[in-house]
């Protein structure tokens, strides 16, 4: 008799424990799921309308979206994967380090695909009167001798981007080899006018004629936006 009233009150105390622990289980997986609503994606742009740019095939154009679709995609996802393992407690963990490590090339590669993007499609030659202009030719010593640099500084050998950064302290101009999208980027630097010489830029209409594309891009570059970029 005693044996099976010990059985009962045992079963009943397993009963509970179970019981307590789903609802601790049911609870985490809750605040798991909280937390990660409180993370805000990224959503990519809308760069359509640079379609037929001259110089730029529709065909190269569509990939580099697509392309750019994939940065946008990745540093949501990780995003989400790293605030669920904090969550879980596993931010001392080597896969926590290493998509920290992941996020600076996912979203930089984001956003200097942004900049890229919108900084290309114009019509019109730059204003001579406007800021910029006056701001390169006051630290190059003509508008002829900063775009001799950036050029050059295009077509060195390797891969990765160009960008005429404005230093924020010091409120000077300078052009700048961008080797890996989360890396080399002066610090305190904003980006003024920014080139992509990845191959996927120009590969599918220069082949590996790369000072052709940058001649191309200069064609095309939208003076107006990159001038409000200055500060």
């Amino acid at each position: 008799m005693r044996m099976r009233i010990n059985l009962v009150v045992a079963a009943v105390t397993l009963g509970a424990l179970l019981l307590v622990e789903n609802r601790q289980i049911m609870a985490g997986a809750k605040a798991n799921k909280e937390e990660n609503q409180m993370i805000k994606n990224y959503s990519a742009g809308d760069f359509s309308k640079l379609l037929g740019t001259p110089g730029f095939s529709d065909t190269l154009l569509n990939n580099h979206f697509k392309l750019y679709q994939g940065y946008v995609n990745n540093t949501n996802g990780v995003m989400e994967k790293l605030a669920a393992l904090l969550a879980d407690g596993k931010e001392k963990t080597p896969e926590y380090a290493e998509l920290k490590r992941r996020f600076g090339w996912e979203f930089n590669g984001m956003r200097l695909h942004e900049y890229y993007f919108t900084n290309i499609g114009g019509k019109e030659p730059p204003d001579k009167k406007g800021s910029l202009y006056r701001k390169i030719v006051e630290e190059f010593g003509s508008f002829e001798n900063w775009a001799k640099d950036f050029k050059a500084t295009g077509v060195m050998r390797g891969i990765g981007w160009v960008v005429l950064y404005q230093d924020g302290p010091s409120g000077r101009l300078v052009n700048a080899w961008i080797n890996e999208h989360d890396v080399g980027h002066p610090a305190g630097g904003i980006p003024i006018l920014v080139m992509d010489v990845f191959e996927h830029a120009y590969i599918t209409d220069y082949q590996l004629d790369r000072a052709k594309y940058i001649e191309a891009f200069f064609n095309v570059i939208n003076w107006e936006e990159i001038g409000k970029r200055l500060k």
